[in-house]
């Protein structure tokens, strides 16, 4: 098994580009990358929102996962709440949603259906997280605790888009969230994001690799089982209240 995992890339399709050619893939005259050596591709979630080409990023996830079985995909809390404004459920258009809304409002009706038409396809086939290699490796967006791996109840769900929640708020209104990557003593490798570092955190066998691609610092991808970090540079402007800090 050998799989290249993709950190949060939020609409930046360019540092995407830039992250799987440096990890030695080919792209055919279709836009399409491909690796010599048959290494698949891992994403794990948020794939849209605040960046400025989020409907290129989906085109290309889509291809990979549900038409050429070349990529893994576990979605993330934006990817939950895109899927839920293709449905036509009511969502609030706000927090990087409506970068992608005002990119999707923009096409012509035909090319609108078919990139929500391909948006809910690679949503309903995905998997809550992704397992692999055996259950030695783990792909889940906000992480997953041990005694949780192999369920996939409401909790599960909870946990594995927005984290450890304690239900209170900070004063900007985001989420407090307990570091469970602390309490982590499991054996398979957990992969994860949506919590933005500065530098790619390793802790007891867990990896965060949202680097804030989207916030001016990195696009990261873990290679397994080298579990080798491989980082491209940000074009977008750094914003340095979005990183995490932990003590």
């Amino acid at each position: 098994m050998k799989i290249d995992i993709i950190g949060d890339i939020h609409g930046c399709f360019s540092e995407l580009k830039e992250l799987i050619s440096k990890l030695g893939y080919k792209w055919d005259t279709g836009g399409i990358p491909s690796h010599p050596e048959n290494r698949a591709l891992g994403f794990v979630g948020d794939l849209t929102d605040r960046g400025p080409e989020s409907l290129r990023v989906i085109e290309l996830v889509w291809e990979l996962v549900t038409q050429r079985n070349q990529a893994y995909y576990a979605p993330g809390n934006h990817c939950n709440k895109l899927y839920r404004f293709f449905l036509g459920n009511k969502v609030q258009i706000a927090h990087g949603l409506e970068t992608t809304v005002a990119e999707y409002e923009s096409l012509y009706k035909k090319e609108r259906q078919s990139i929500r038409k391909k948006f809910i396809e690679l949503y309903e086939k995905a998997p809550l997280y992704v397992v692999l290699d055996n259950h030695k490796l783990i792909i889940a967006h906000a992480g997953i605790k041990e005694e949780l791996i192999g369920q996939k109840h409401a909790k599960v769900k909870e946990f594995v888009l927005y984290g450890d929640i304690t239900g209170e708020k900070h004063p900007d209104g985001s989420p407090v969230r307990r570091d469970w990557a602390k309490s982590y003593h499991g054996e398979a490798c957990i992969v994860y994001g949506h919590t933005p570092v500065k530098a790619p955190r390793i802790l007891n066998h867990t990896y965060n690799i949202d680097t804030g691609a989207v916030f001016g610092g990195q696009l990261t991808a873990l290679r397994y089982p080298e579990m080798e970090l491989i980082s491209v540079p940000s074009t977008m402007p750094y914003a340095e209240g979005k990183f995490k800090n932990f003590d």
